[in-house]
C-alpha cells in the first residue's frame, strides 16, 4: 500500500527542477493562452478514490497528464498511469469516460478528459518521489475537503451522484 519515503538530494534536486519550469510555464500560459488537453483516471477501490500529490503544485489531482498530439485520451491516460504510478497491463476499455470539461485554468484554455476506472484491488503504486510526491485512498467527501484541481471535483461529484449518494 502506500509508502512514504525521504527525498533523496537528487530527488530534491529534480523537484527543484520540477517547480521552476512549472513557474515559467505558468508565466507561457499567461502570454500565449494556449489550448491544452490532458487526460486522468480516477481510480475507484471499494468507494475510496485514488489521489495524487505532485511535487510542483499545492492541490492533489487525479494520476495523468498531458495528451501528445495526435495520441487519443485513452491512451495518454494509461501512458501516464504507467509513467506516474507504474502501473501497467490496462487497457483502453478499462477506461470509462465520466468527465469531459474546458474550463480556464492559469492563463490556459484546459481541456480536461477524465476516466473512471474501477479496481478490484489496491493498485501495487509505485510513485518516482520527483513529480509525484505522495497518494493515498480517499472517501468521496474526505476527498472534497482537499485542495483538489477543480475537475476532479467534477468526476467525484459524477460518481457519487450516479451511486446515488
Amino acid at each position: 500500500m502506500r509508502r512514504v519515503q525521504v527525498p533523496s538530494p537528487l530527488d530534491r534536486a529534480i523537484r527543484l527542477a520540477y517547480k521552476s519550469a512549472y513557474r515559467a510555464m505558468r508565466v507561457y500560459w499567461a502570454v500565449r493562452h494556449p489550448n491544452t488537453h490532458g487526460a486522468l483516471v480516477g481510480i475507484w477501490h471499494q468507494g475510496q478514490i485514488l489521489l495524487v500529490k505532485n511535487s510542483y503544485v499545492p492541490y492533489r489531482s487525479l494520476p495523468g497528464g498531458y495528451v501528445r498530439p495526435g495520441e487519443p485520451a485513452r491512451q495518454a491516460a494509461l501512458r501516464e498511469l504507467r509513467e506516474e504510478l507504474g502501473l501497467t497491463g490496462l487497457r483502453e476499455e478499462d477506461l470509462v469516460p465520466s468527465v469531459d470539461i474546458t474550463h480556464d485554468w492559469e492563463g490556459k484554455r484546459d481541456h480536461v478528459e477524465i476516466f473512471f476506472l474501477e479496481v478490484d484491488a489496491i493498485p501495487e503504486v509505485d510513485i518516482d518521489n520527483r513529480e509525484v510526491v505522495d497518494w493515498g485512498l480517499y472517501t468521496p467527501r474526505q476527498a472534497l475537503d482537499m485542495h483538489l484541481f477543480p475537475p476532479v471535483v467534477a468526476h467525484i461529484r459524477e460518481v457519487m451522484a450516479r451511486a446515488g449518494k
